[in-house]
């Protein structure tokens, strides 16, 4: 896995270079100072991560990676500050490390992009709205539409979660949104979409669906209400 570290700190590269040494089968294939710099390099260099400060002189992270758009590498954001996690989870990012990044914490983050980036040529359709044909490489798999407990967007890829493990699709969650039953499935965020029949509980303002938590926004509530009909 090629990654780009992009800080205008230098201790804060470094550190991140030394750690991403420890890991095998990651390569540092740059550093840039600089968000400008970075959009350059990645028009010239195929990068499958961005290690990605916020805040930076000029164009910060935050604009760099909605500049890059479809054409972006997995990121995740490295920050001193907590303020940007909600603006940084609204642009799908792998993960969002706050410094200063322990190296337990930056092997989480890496890890949890490798599962993307090992599933992310998988190609998936739908026949009936009762099964999705998963194809990896030469082998098409079958999966249930019903054993899916909830689809997350994730940048350029949707992940289907079907409990201990997922599946991660190159397209857009609503390609995948319109090939759902809505009498199954309904969205309850701009990023998720439910197995209705998967809800545990609602509570706090989000979901849990097998154990995990999953958001819902408030312009999807009252659907939800009316969905899960609640007295």
């Amino acid at each position: 896995m090629h990654i780009l570290i992009v800080d205008d700190n230098k201790i804060a590269r470094t550190t991140l270079r030394q750690m991403a040494s420890q890991v095998k089968d990651l390569t540092v294939c740059g550093e840039c100072a600089s968000a400008l710099e970075a959009f350059n390099f990645l028009r010239e260099n195929p990068v499958d991560l961005l290690l990605l400060d916020i805040e930076m002189p000029g164009m910060n992270g935050l604009e760099l990676t909605k500049s890059l758009g479809s054409n972006s590498p997995l990121i995740v954001f490295t920050t001193s500050k907590t303020g940007y996690a909600a603006e940084a989870y609204e642009l799908n990012v792998a993960d969002y490390l706050v410094k200063p990044v322990s190296l337990a914490r930056f092997l989480q983050a890496i890890n949890r992009v490798k599962e993307v980036l090992e599933s992310k040529k998988e190609k998936v359709s739908i026949n009936e709205e009762e099964f999705m044909f998963i194809r990896d490489s030469n082998i098409v798999r079958r999966l249930k539409v019903d054993d899916i407990l909830y689809v997350e967007a994730m940048g350029d890829y949707v992940k289907l979660h079907t409990g201990p493990k997922f599946f991660a699709i190159h397209c857009t969650l609503k390609a995948v949104e319109s090939r759902l039953s809505p009498a199954k499935f309904i969205r309850v965020h701009r990023s998720y979409i439910v197995n209705i029949s998967k809800v545990d509980t609602l509570q706090d303002g989000a979901l849990v669906v097998n154990g995990k938590p999953v958001p819902v926004a408030d312009a999807y509530r009252s659907a939800l209400n009316q969905k899960l009909n609640i007295l």
